[in-house]
């Protein structure tokens, strides 16, 4: 079923009323008109800045005040307004894109201040520059134009009128073109954008190059709508009400600016009793809008009233159209030879070479911490490689992400990067313009939709091409990433995670399709940690470890490679050190869970797991990565919702607690990757972990007390704390946590990315925490070596508690390593 075209509808009844009112209007009511045609103009300009590719200008009454003194200057000089207008547009545009070029290299509060600055410089030079704009006292005279036997007042009106409607149609055509695809992507993740072949400058550049022009047209005819202009015409409090015109009229909507001008000229002139408090009343307006209606008054009406047709995709893919599209896939060959990258003193990726053929899946694999993203974004262009080769047909080290796509090569993130604020037809439409920009009013060709549709149907989406991506369930998130990735049909398909999230039995649904995939000679690397899908979907494996390559093969033959399972479960000499004293327990466990079920909106990534901790003892959580082990931890610690379940310490339930609450409740996060605070020092860091203590202790003697159990801090005690090396930045953090007297330290992954010395350090220290009578709850991806030190343990697979025992029971069990390399699944 069609939509009623309201948007076309409306336009028509606005033209009408633009051609026809100005002659049934007063002179003064004709002045208002005209001036709210022409804010609607400049308002629809900033809109394609703010709306369609999401950069701020509080600039804007300079281009408005360059296109009035050009015109000004050019009409007093004889030549006609036509002429003056389009000059004046073209020098504007001009100047646009030169600041544009430097300027949208940074973003948010800095482009700001750059466009702030811009209008602060065009206004001295409007004021210093006497000779030809008439310095402070400006230009007067202003010819206006003749329209034969017509009043100029109303022949004047009559052009504003066309001038607005020329941008609001213009920014409808403009919205939905190539152009306007590409902005709107842009906007939404330009990450994912340069992914898919989009240089972001570029498209700011044009974004900021059109809104230029229009802003300049409407400042071209208020200077002969005047007659008189001078600095003070064009104060910077105007730039302010222009962006408040955008957003509170509704950013990217057409009929926004409409609206918008409405409040910043028609109702200034109902409330000109109260002109004195005009930014007052603007501003309290915009608050009450954000407040109530955060997408602007129009985008929160349209996204409650207006509901996307329902268009559902095909059941079944055109098969003649997918061969047609991905013929030119042909059969490539990736060769990645030697490629290595270090961040700061951490060498995250070394040596790495391997290839893949087109129409063979590639499984990329290892334990946390392994470099395995890391690799794909240097093969994407993400990350520069500091040496090696990377080559597709051509060598593409090096070059940009953006140009690495451009040759062939398309990918999908753990977290999906679909375009919010586009539907799910156009996440796929602009993926097959392969980056490039087209013409300004071209909209994407007829076969363009057949195969977006073909796609869609291929990777089993059945839900309907018009619904926002961001009200796509979780799976469909997925597939619509996976497919939108096939719209660039590329030679090489890079996949991250791409199970992450989804139930089994949405994950057992991807082996046939990937499989499918290749099938077209497609070339494809998969990064996952669900290895039952790696083991089934894989042609070869290549693991890595710690950065560097570990082994290579089919997948029966690196399940049983005796190093892989050291990787997996913590290869090192650490032999651990016996617990020093019995664990006594009173029988009253000191955190209990019960049924617990954790998710993040989707499919479920903790189910029904239970357990307890009592007084003393170290209790470790295991499983491969992606297994929930983390989640727990965050849950506990009150960062993550529980979707059912119940959580008690001490016989307090804490489920429904705030993060700070259970803090002060005794219980502490040592988080993954450390969470330091870079730019404090060690000691601000560890006085910082007495925050939320609810009983506050001398915080000399318990600094003292961390400076004891890790010597090496005592020196580096006033140092920044992300100068440290790694393992001194997790000794820092778990004194941090241990700064409040914790009656329970949760500990999630200590062991990642330190080296075997520092680990046994290290371990050696929670070891003694142990001896202490500190309660431990670790979570380490190294499981031999959590397993030396804790009493119990439990192994999650999926989410599910798979086996649980004696610390010492699980270590001797030949089958551990199940749970990690998926070989109860092969």
């Amino acid at each position: 079923m069609q939509r009623f075209p309201v948007n076309t509808v409306a336009l028509a009844l606005l033209g009408v009323i633009a051609l026809l009112l100005p002659f049934f209007l007063g002179s003064y009511a004709l002045l208002v008109f005209s001036l709210f045609a022409l804010g609607v103009t400049t308002v629809a300009g900033l809109n394609i800045l703010l709306g369609l590719s999401g950069q701020v200008s509080f600039g804007h009454i300079a281009f408005y005040a360059l296109g009035a003194y050009i015109s000004a200057g050019l009409t007093l000089a004889g030549l006609p307004l036509g002429i003056a207008m389009l000059a004046a547009m073209l020098a504007c545009g001009l100047i646009g894109g030169l600041l544009a070029i430097p300027a949208l290299r940074v973003s948010g509060p800095f482009l700001a201040m750059i466009t702030i600055a811009f209008a602060l410089v065009v206004r001295h030079v409007l004021i210093e520059w006497r000779d030809v704009t008439g310095g402070s006292n400006g230009l007067m005279g202003i010819p206006m134009p003749e329209f034969g036997g017509l009043d100029p007042a109303i022949g004047l009106a009559v052009c504003c009128g066309l001038l607005m409607m020329a941008a609001l149609c213009g920014f409808a055509r403009l919205q939905h073109s190539q152009w306007g695809l590409a902005m709107r992507a842009v906007k939404a993740s330009e990450i994912a954008a340069r992914s898919l072949g989009f240089n972001p400058v570029v498209s700011k550049t044009l974004a900021f190059t059109l809104s230029a022009m229009l802003t300049s047209a409407a400042g071209a005819l208020v200077a002969p709508l005047m007659m008189f202009i001078n600095p003070d015409s064009f104060p910077f409090s105007q730039s302010i009400l222009f962006i408040l015109a955008v957003v509170i009229g509704g950013s990217g909507t057409l009929l926004g600016p409409v609206l918008g001008a409405l409040l910043i000229v028609v109702l200034p002139e109902l409330l000109s009793s109260f002109a004195e408090y005009r930014l007052l009343i603007f501003a309290v307006l915009l608050l009450v809008v954000l407040w109530l209606a955060p997408r602007g008054l129009l985008g929160t009406l349209s996204r409650w009233l207006a509901k996307p047709p329902v268009a559902l995709a095909p059941q079944t893919p055109d098969a003649a159209l997918l061969q047609r599209h991905f013929s030119h896939s042909g059969q490539p060959l990736l060769k990645v030879e030697n490629i290595g990258i270090r961040f700061g003193g951490v060498q995250a990726a070394k040596d790495v070479s391997f290839s893949v053929r087109g129409g063979e899946v590639l499984g990329l694999i290892g334990p946390n911490g392994a470099g395995k993203t890391t690799v794909l974004n240097m093969i994407s262009g993400f990350y520069r490689a500091d040496n090696g080769s990377i080559q597709l047909q051509r060598e593409l080290r090096g070059l940009a992400a953006w140009r690495v796509a451009r040759n062939g090569i398309a990918r999908t993130y753990q977290t999906t990067q679909l375009f919010s604020g586009m539907s799910v037809l156009e996440n796929l439409l602009v993926a097959q313009q392969r980056g490039r920009q087209g013409l300004p009013w071209r909209r994407p060709a007829a076969e363009a939709h057949d195969i977006a549709l073909a796609l869609l149907a291929l990777v089993g989406y059945r839900g309907s091409v018009h619904t926002p991506a961001e009200d796509l369930p979780h799976v469909d998130r997925r597939l619509v990433e996976i497919a939108r990735a096939l719209a660039l049909n590329p030679a090489l398909l890079l996949l991250d995670e791409p199970a992450a999230g989804l139930s089994r039995e949405e994950t057992d649904a991807l082996i046939p399709l990937l499989r499918r995939l290749a099938s077209f000679g497609l070339a494809i690397i998969v990064v996952e940690h669900d290895m039952a899908l790696v083991m089934a979907v894989s042609d070869r494996l290549q693991v890595l470890d710690a950065g560097k390559p570990l082994a290579h093969g089919a997948p029966a033959e690196v399940q049983r490679n005796p190093a892989v399972v050291a990787a997996y479960l913590g290869g090192t000499d650490y032999r651990g050190k016996p617990r020093q004293r019995a664990l006594y327990s009173d029988g009253q466990p000191g955190l209990v869970v019960n049924q617990l079920t954790l998710d993040y909106g989707a499919a479920p990534v903790v189910r029904d797991v239970s357990f307890s901790v009592n007084p003393g003892e170290t209790v470790a959580i295991l499983g491969a990565n992606g297994a929930g082990k983390s989640t727990i931890l965050q849950t506990l610690a009150g960062l993550h919702p529980a979707r059912s379940g119940a959580i008690y310490l001490h016989d307090h339930s804490i489920k429904e607690l705030n993060a700070s609450q259970i803090a002060a409740r005794g219980l502490a996060l040592v988080p993954e990757g450390r969470q330091l605070f870079p730019q404090m020092t060690v000691l601000d860091n560890l006085l910082i972990g007495q925050h939320a203590c609810a009983e506050r202790h001398d915080p000399q003697a318990e600094i003292e007390k961390v400076l004891t159990r890790f010597p090496r801090l005592r020196e580096r005690l006033h140092s920044p704390a992300g100068l440290l090396s790694g393992g001194e930045q997790q000794m820092v953090a778990i004194g941090r946590g241990l700064m409040s007297r914790p009656s329970i330290l949760l500990l999630d992954e200590p062991s990642l990315g330190l080296s075997p010395a520092m680990i046994g350090e290290l371990y050696d220290a929670l070891a003694a925490l142990r001896d202490e009578g500190v309660t431990l709850l670790l979570v380490d991806q190294m499981a031999n070596l959590a397993l030396t030190i804790a009493d119990r343990a439990l192994v999650l697979e999926s989410g599910v508690v798979v086996k649980a025992g004696r610390a010492r029971d699980l270590l001797a069990q030949a089958d551990l390593a199940d749970a990690w390399l998926g070989a109860a699944n092969a």
